[in-house]
């Protein structure tokens, strides 16, 4: 099991899919985040999960509760309350709505990591993924800086800072259930594996 803590992003607001994408049910399980929190946990030691509101979910878990923040459903708010409530020098992040991103996946980001990296973060074809990928504090003042300028765009950031890109050639395993056709296909893809 990996020791690098991992927290799955599941605060955001979910407008394109018109319910709350975190609680739909997927497998065998009531919620997606449940479906994440399962399987990630048989790969790292510590998995936490960065919510806007821990009470939405019905299951014992390790929550990360966002700082308060008005009206922000930016990704921006959970790097940063992470870094405030991790001891840690690094974490991985990976996205509530992402879930076909797997071991051998998450294991490559580890292995091409260094500390030297402000990021090391998987792209495809589509460009990068923000929310696959390993974080270290080195990036903390720049989160801050984004909230307080109100710019949350993660691929900014990205490339202003020392990233490492890691190439992945399967798309499916990124597929991320932003629409509802999105998660209809994840489910028939679900039944397959």
């Amino acid at each position: 099991m990996l020791d690098l803590p991992c927290v799955i992003f599941a605060g955001g607001r979910s407008s394109r899919m018109g319910e709350d994408k975190a609680l739909l049910p997927f497998g065998d399980f009531t919620t997606l985040t449940e479906f994440q929190h399962s399987r990630l946990s048989k790969i790292f030691k510590t998995v936490y999960i960065s919510c806007k509101n821990r009470n939405k979910f019905s299951f014992d878990a390790y929550y990360i509760e966002d700082i308060q923040t008005e009206n922000v459903y930016a990704p921006t708010i959970g790097f940063i309350s992470a870094f405030k409530e991790l001891k840690e020098d690094a974490y991985f992040a990976i996205s509530v709505d992402a879930p076909f991103i797997n071991a051998a996946i998450i294991k490559e980001l580890m292995k091409s990591d260094e500390k030297s990296f402000d990021a090391t973060i998987s792209k495809t074809q589509q460009g990068m993924q923000p929310l696959c990928g390993i974080y270290h504090r080195s990036l903390e003042k720049k989160f801050l800086a984004m909230l307080k300028n109100d710019n949350h765009k993660l691929g900014f950031l990205l490339k202003e800072s020392n990233t490492h890109f890691v190439p992945f050639k399967d798309e499916d395993s990124f597929l991320n259930l932003n629409h509802p056709d999105e998660y209809k296909k994840a489910l028939q893809l679900l039944t397959h594996c």
